[in-house]
């Protein structure tokens, strides 16, 4: 009797990635996925030589093709440093690929164990899983970073479009050989998708939802909280 495959009506835009994980994605699609299902793939290779040979332009066109058909699957890939610059003789040393695609995104990130019967677990009382969300925009992934070289003065300005005084806050004093300065933002914009996406995977599963902040030593995190809040 032949089998009839199930046809998914949505296109599925599909991520490789590199090195093993291309090998085992692979198995997987030919003995698990294709054989029972018809499907319409919109196919990107986030290997890191196909990256280094677009410029990285195939990172930004998948996480747009995810915005358009909502669904996407993304294999690990390789974010590279200066050995792996070297490795693969790479134009730069290009950008985290999931940095880029859950920024343009706006993204947030939860990550679930899956719980499979026949699969003995370490904690045998555990039979539900938790399920952690990340803000997954702007601070580290749109973070500004620099190296100081000898002593001098950090600083932090903010010049608004308008009228407004300019915020020049003071942020370190090097008086020694440098060392190293970073800065991060975030928008309202996202901190609220990143509550309301939360709200709704709590609701969705009934599960109870807690937040985590460090605003005893970051005070105006509070933002998120009073964001939080509101739903």
């Amino acid at each position: 009797m032949e089998f009839r495959k199930i046809k998914v009506d949505n296109p599925i835009v599909e991520m490789d990635g590199d090195e093993m994980t291309r090998v085992i994605w692979k198995l997987i699609k030919d003995k698990l996925i294709f054989p029972f299902l018809e499907l319409d793939i919109k196919y990107f290779d986030l290997g890191l030589p196909h990256r280094d040979a677009t410029n990285d332009r195939v990172t930004i066109e998948s996480a747009e093709a995810t915005l358009k058909y909502n669904v996407a699957i993304k294999c690990a890939t390789i974010t590279p440093d200066e050995a792996r610059v070297k490795e693969f003789n790479l134009k730069q040393m290009w950008k985290s690929p999931n940095g880029t695609i859950r920024n343009i995104l706006n993204g947030t990130v939860f990550r679930e164990p899956i719980i499979c019967k026949n699969v003995p677990r370490l904690v045998s009382g555990w039979t539900k899983p938790i399920c952690i969300g990340r803000h997954a925009f702007g601070d580290q992934y749109r973070a500004t970073d620099t190296i100081i070289r000898g002593p001098g003065k950090l600083k932090l300005v903010f010049e608004p479009s308008g009228h407004e005084e300019i915020k020049d806050l003071e942020v370190y004093n090097f008086d020694g050989a440098g060392g190293v300065a970073l800065s991060m933002y975030n928008t309202d914009e996202s901190i609220q998708a990143f509550a309301e996406a939360s709200m709704n995977i709590a609701y969705q599963k009934k599960w109870p939802l807690y937040l985590s902040t460090k605003n005893t030593i970051l005070r105006n995190m509070m933002e998120i909280k009073d964001f939080s809040r509101k739903f």
